[in-house]
């Protein structure tokens, strides 16, 4: 037995020696900011839970409720407006009213409206006062017919003998006028239509 306890004990110091010994060297964590902290040491307990879920469940029993109380107080802001203006219209209407229960007011308006004079007045009545019909841009539409007063059948043929009979480039040619006969090259033979415009 002796020799067994030796050799217990040579294995122990041959694997002592062997295991390198680990030392322990103390870490810098970067600091954390305060909300990090906070939430790393918030710890959720079973009151807390059934806390946030009574929360919950009463925003989603409520919200439908508030969101049907939004648009009533719109509604109403919209009526209060509507009833506001029809208000105001009774009492315009209330004002004309008034004014037709007085008889010159009366008399104002069969004058004005319905061109009634007293017997024995005399009453000038102005028609047409130079406003005929117009186009959008204000010029006055005329009941007379106008006739052109460019021949266009000659201008139709002498533009196509210039074209036809010319030697002038077409940069060099310029197109007649209104009016104006178009102008005739050297070479081209004169054009005068027997029937036409």
């Amino acid at each position: 037995m002796a020799r067994a306890g030796k050799a217990g004990e040579t294995r122990g110091k041959a694997s002592g020696s062997a295991r390198v010994k680990t030392v322990r060297v103390p870490v810098a964590m970067p600091e954390e900011s305060r909300p990090a902290a906070w939430l790393r040491s918030f710890r959720l307990s079973g009151f807390a839970l059934s806390l946030l879920l009574l929360v919950v469940a009463a925003l989603v029993v409520l919200a439908p409720s508030l969101k049907t109380l939004v648009e009533q107080r719109q509604q109403i802001a919209e009526l209060q407006t509507e009833l506001d203006q029809a208000k105001g219209a009774v009492k315009d209407l209330k004002g004309q009213l008034d004014r037709w229960k007085d008889p010159a007011y009366i008399e104002s308006q069969a004058r004005d409206r319905l061109y009634y004079v007293f017997p024995g007045d005399i009453s000038y009545l102005v028609v047409g006062e130079n406003t005929g019909p117009a186009t959008s841009d204000g010029q006055p539409i005329s009941d007379k017919i106008q006739t052109t007063k460019v021949d266009w059948m000659r201008s139709l043929l002498s533009s196509v003998y210039t074209a036809g009979l010319t030697e002038q480039t077409p940069s060099q040619l310029q197109g007649p006028t209104q009016g104006t006969p178009a102008p005739t090259s050297t070479g081209a033979a004169s054009v005068t239509p027997g029937a036409g415009g």
